[in-house]
């Protein structure tokens, strides 16, 4: 089945001295990542300590010319490859505009840069699949970038799509590691292609096609190698018998209990592994060279910390847990309170970075003075901030663990209205404006980030119901939401003809879906998304079910008011709606000093 399997840097991979190309199946799926997966490759190459592992690609070798060897197809990986490219023609692009800054050594660097994304004959390495613009929007980057690639088409709409967008997002993030470190972009971009260059990626190449989707199954549905948080259990474990501090049976009850609390999920159990760390930093031994947990340094944080009075640190993990599964609402209290309905809107609205503090705040309170109130208050704070800074993008990613880190030292000797004052300002300080905020309200937020589109929308209607007309918007069948986004104005192709016609004719209709269709104003929820799909305006007003019960537009919801008093709809009405969303939801998640709308 397997020809060869062996794991590489990413300099042999690309090498700029080889002829292999990498060629995406025209089959595969189009260029899918989006911000999550951008931040995550970016900050992991970043704080990496050593090389990173980047995964596993399955390569197909079907070329049978002289002129094709040296072709392989990516089975497996496409999307791996493709993003890491286009961050390498980032690295590329800011170090060829500092061109005349970079020494003799960097300006070799730079050269053999440009031949490992583009050979000498402007053949691309790594080439995506040409669905959706791909390809060409592909080479647009690279064009962008400054890479000989020959003539671009570039397509209507480029910027808006995600290639382009990656690529401006990692632009936006080597400047801005610059800023953060006060090293200037060259050593930034530096830095950031030598993480790149050396990170491993496990190159398996199979015979033919049969055996390439045999062995992405089994990749895919085997069980998985054991994780950061099995191994520091296992450490645990043989510790506390070898030195006699517990025996093995009351130290895996312990475990179980710190796991019960933090609930089945590998990545909240991680997180919090990491969070305990950041938070308890300054009461906890010395850990040399770690001063932010990352998943890097995790294991090596909890031998250190586990390596003395293991009974106490373990029962001090398993209260922290429980405060952790209240604040990750895994855990709720038997009678809960107000505050758990403002974790769980932290929580609806990726809040997760801030849990941190959360939990300081929690295992804190009686010290710090801190009643109810104000941990609520605190919590819409922090929710006005990770639903701006989820769709602005800013601060990014891998400042969050350092900023919520210097905001608790900053509450050294603080109490009651003084901690939720200096929160509260902490974060505006940081946060982006109202300003820009309202920008991006105002633009394709669909296309931006569904997760936070989805959760504007459904506050605001939740903001409107009471007691008599209260529906569970955030209700789930077999792990999707019951209640999803629906376009009024159809994103799909194939629009009817009552669309154009009220749109002004196709060419405007068209225009109005390019430009216009993942902006706030054209969005809305429903729990009949299919039902309503691709119709005219006027039947998605007006659809009932097989009882006669409204489920368009006139189905009671306060978001679809004006909807359904509506004739028609067109690019002036989204633009209005958009308008007036964008305006609430700016009062709605305030971040300037006040009172947090609740």
């Amino acid at each position: 089945m397997i020809k060869s399997a062996n794991q590489y840097p990413v300099h042999t991979l690309l090498s700029y001295e080889g002829n292999l190309i990498y060629r995406v199946p025209p089959y595969q799926r189009e260029y899918s990542w989006q911000k999550a997966q951008w931040e995550d490759l970016f900050q992991d190459l970043v704080e990496a300590d050593g090389p990173h592992f980047l995964g596993t690609i399955i390569t197909l070798n079907q070329t049978t010319d002289a002129v094709e060897s040296g072709v392989l197809e990516l089975i497996d990986g496409q999307q791996r490859a493709t993003t890491l490219t286009i961050l390498l023609a980032a690295v590329y692009s800011v170090l060829k505009e500092n061109r005349d800054d970079l020494d003799e050594e960097g300006r070799v660097d730079l050269i053999n840069l440009g031949r490992s994304l583009v050979r000498k004959d402007g053949t691309l390495r790594v080439a995506p699949q040409r669905q959706g613009h791909n390809y060409d929007d592909y080479r647009a980057v690279l064009a962008t970038a400054g890479l000989p690639v020959g003539p671009v088409d570039r397509k209507p709409y480029f910027p808006l799509r995600r290639i382009a967008k990656c690529f401006d997002y990692f632009r936006r993030s080597i400047t801005e590691l610059a800023e953060a470190t006060g090293s200037g972009p060259i050593v930034a971009a530096l830095h950031v292609l030598e993480a790149a260059r050396q990170a491993i990626i496990v190159k398996i190449e199979v015979a033919n096609n049969a055996d390439a989707f045999v062995l992405f199954e089994s990749l895919n549905n085997r069980g998985m190698p054991l994780t950061p948080v099995d191994l520091i259990k296992n450490h645990f474990l043989a510790v506390s018998e070898l030195r006699g501090a517990m025996n093995i049976d009351d130290a895996f009850k312990l475990w179980n209990e710190i796991l019960t609390n933090l609930g089945d999920n590998y990545a909240t159990q991680e997180r919090f592994l990491r969070h305990y760390y950041n938070a308890f930093k300054a009461e906890l031994p010395d850990v040399p060279n770690a001063p932010v947990a990352t998943r890097t340094k995790l294991i090596r944080i909890y031998e250190t910390l586990l390596a003395q009075d293991i009974k106490a640190r373990v029962d001090a993990l398993v209260e922290a847990s429980r405060i952790y599964g209240r604040v990750t609402c895994v855990s709720p209290p038997d009678d809960p309170t107000t505050l758990d309905d403002a974790l769980r809107l932290l929580m609806r609205a990726q809040g997760a970075p801030s849990y941190v503090l959360v939990m300081w705040l929690l295992s804190k309170r009686g010290d710090l003075e801190l009643a109810e109130d104000h941990l609520i208050a605190m919590c819409h704070r922090l929710t006005s901030f990770f639903v701006r800074r989820n769709l602005t993008g800013f601060p990014q990613t891998y400042v969050l663990p350092s900023l919520f880190m210097t905001i608790i030292e900053k509450l050294d000797g603080l109490g009651g209205p003084d901690v939720v004052a200096a929160v509260a300002g902490d974060l505006a300080e940081v946060s982006s404006s109202d300003e820009e905020f309202y920008r991006r309200l105002n633009g394709p937020i669909y296309d931006e980030n569904t997760e936070v589109a989805r959760f504007l929308l459904t506050v605001l209607s939740e903001d409107a119901m009471t007691k008599e007309n209260w529906a569970d918007l955030w209700a789930q069948e077999k792990g999707h939401f019951v209640w999803t986004i629906e376009h009024i104005l159809p994103q799909g192709a194939n629009l009817p003809e009552a669309w154009k016609q009220m749109l002004g004719g196709a060419a405007a209709a068209a225009a109005a879906q390019d430009a216009d269709v993942h902006r706030l104003g054209n969005l809305t929820i429903t729990a009949y998304n299919s039902t309503l799909g691709n119709k005219s305006f006027v039947e998605k007003r007006d659809r009932t079910d097989t009882r006669g019960r409204s489920i368009g537009y006139r189905n009671g919801l306060a978001l679809n008011v004006d909807l359904a008093q509506r004739e028609t709809w067109t690019v002036a009405d989204i633009e209005e709606r958009t308008i007036r969303l964008a305006d609430r939801v700016v009062s709605r998640f305030p971040i300037a000093s006040g009172t947090p709308s609740k």
